[in-house]
């Protein structure tokens, strides 16, 4: 009884190289069977564009503080409220009214950051300052609504103590 040793030589390199087709042949039936599945329509979610809410530009409303003229000016796209501002501040109504820039910073900020003019909130330093200046924002924003979109209802700013 002779037996007879087989001695088989494996290189590493090619032991690599037939890993690495094996992983990217299962690889490729994976992905076609991905591909060719058919899918089932109650899987398929449809996305809403949302409709446009506003008529895109700039709209300024004008507020007469002691016979100087101050515009609130709000620029809008489609969906957002980009940036509320005000133009032709005097001099002299910055002198007799100091909380009409920072409680007005305060007021874009809230409204830019949540794209509505609900839940906005005001220290009682500057209650009618904000009032005023909230009610020319709103009216320039509702200038700037679509006809067909409703416009946001009037929010009631709340008073929030000042620290």
């Amino acid at each position: 009884m002779s037996s007879k040793t087989k001695i088989v030589v494996l290189h590493l390199k090619e032991l690599i190289y037939t890993g690495i087709f094996v992983l990217f042949g299962i690889l490729f039936i994976i992905m076609l069977i991905i591909m060719f599945i058919p899918k089932d329509k109650k899987e398929e979610v449809s996305v809403e564009t949302p409709s446009a809410t506003y008529v895109p530009g700039i709209y300024t409303t004008s507020l007469i503080i002691n016979d100087n003229v101050v515009d609130v000016e709000v620029t809008v796209d489609e969906n957002n409220i980009n940036d509320i501002r005000i133009v032709n501040l005097d001099e002299a109504v910055t002198t007799m009214y100091p909380l009409i820039e920072p409680a007005f910073e305060d007021l874009a900020n809230q409204i830019c950051e949540s794209q509505s003019l609900q839940n906005i909130t005001y220290s009682d330093d500057n209650k009618y300052t904000s009032m005023v200046l909230f009610d020319a924002i709103e009216a320039s924003l509702n200038k700037a609504v679509l006809p067909t979109a409703s416009p946001s209802p009037s929010a009631n700013p709340t008073t929030s103590p000042e620290p």
